[in-house]
């Protein structure tokens, strides 16, 4: 369902529903969506290896110095099962009115 139709059955509904008026929608179904893209992405990684890419983060405490070099290698593999450039790439281009070019997402032509 377009954006357009949603704002407008929830502008005709606030006036009838107290406090409606005052809630963000756009934010809201913003937030939504890129709630369903990080879960799509999420579900790349099987059960062992969403444990493993927590317990990294723990460990790492956000500094992948802190990991060892095996450790670092992991979060490596385990962030390319993510596809987090793919993901950061879907986010921002979902919230920028200005699509994004495709080499931003993939990478340069050629590169693997």
């Amino acid at each position: 369902m377009p954006q357009g139709l949603v704002t407008r059955a929830v502008g005709r509904a606030s006036e009838r529903i107290p406090g409606l008026r005052r809630l963000p929608v756009v934010k809201l179904l913003t937030a939504a969506e890129l709630a369903v893209l990080a879960r799509e992405h999420v579900a790349r990684l099987t059960p062992a290896e969403r444990r493993r890419l927590l317990e990294l983060i723990r460990a790492g405490r956000g500094r992948r110095s802190r990991l060892s070099e095996s450790e670092r290698f992991e979060l490596a593999q385990l962030l390319q099962t993510l596809e987090v450039r793919v993901l950061l790439g879907g986010a921002v281009d979902s919230l920028s009115p200005v699509p994004l070019p495709q080499r931003l997402l993939y990478g340069a032509r050629g590169r693997p």
